[in-house]
């Protein structure tokens, strides 16, 4: 057994980062750790992990797994890293072998049929992995079209573990997805109102911003506006 390195990314805040995903398996107990500040929805990826290779028609090694993610540093939320090491366990145990692997980042939440689900914060990522010299991305088909308008990036959507595998070893050949920049934004809805004709406010409008940026909720009171009023 050996040690694979496969490349993802992650999200901290609004900016993108590269996660590089290692793996080791070795001799010893059967077990399967997470190292690297690891939240709970990436600790629970084992058993998606582990059903997906088994029902795409592979073996789960039965030795010893560690997984660590870097930066250790850094928490890492969310279900992204489900592909790579599923990908990376693969490599490992010498069930996979691929070339091109230091310029390609993967990112998706496998489902335990092995079908690859949809995830968030994809543009920022692939930007990151871009501007950190990544040429190519294998990710959730859904994603693909979001990812693509990053020029110079080579996008791959799969719906499944096994479209992956078939892709990276030749199997298939898919081209990757180029975006219609036209079509995109020919659809562009035009809105009567603008914050740029709010005159001053300027503490509430960018209370406004915060919030739609990160999805919260917000309420406006009077007495914030106008505090002489309760007086």
């Amino acid at each position: 057994m050996a040690i694979a390195k496969i490349n993802s990314c992650a999200l901290s805040g609004l900016n993108g980062y590269i996660v590089n995903v290692e793996i080791d398996i070795s001799s010893g107990l059967p077990g399967f750790d997470i190292v690297g500040l690891p939240d709970t929805a990436v600790r629970e990826s084992k058993e998606r992990i582990r059903a997906a290779i088994k029902n795409t028609g592979l073996t789960m090694p039965p030795k010893r797994i560690t997984v660590n993610l870097a930066p250790a540093d850094i928490k890492k939320e969310g279900a992204y890293f489900d592909l790579p090491i599923a990908l990376g366990i693969l490599l490992a145990s010498e069930q996979l072998s691929f070339e091109g692997g230091e310029e390609t980042v993967f990112m998706g939440e496998l489902s335990l049929d092995g079908e690859i689900r949809n995830v968030n914060g994809v543009l920022p990522m692939v930007i990151s992995a871009f501007q950190s010299g990544k040429r190519k991305v294998f990710l959730p088909k859904c994603n693909e079209d979001e990812a693509s308008v990053v020029e110079g990036m080579d996008v791959y959507g799969a719906e499944s573990l096994e479209e992956i595998l078939n892709i990276l070893t030749g199997q298939i050949e898919k081209k990757p997805k180029k975006a219609d920049m036209e079509k995109l934004f020919s659809n562009k809805t035009v809105k009567d109102v603008d914050f740029a004709d709010v005159k001053g406010q300027y503490q509430v409008k960018r209370a406004f911003e915060i919030a739609a940026a990160g999805n919260h909720n917000i309420i406006l009171l009077d007495d914030l506006l106008h505090p002489e009023k309760s007086e």
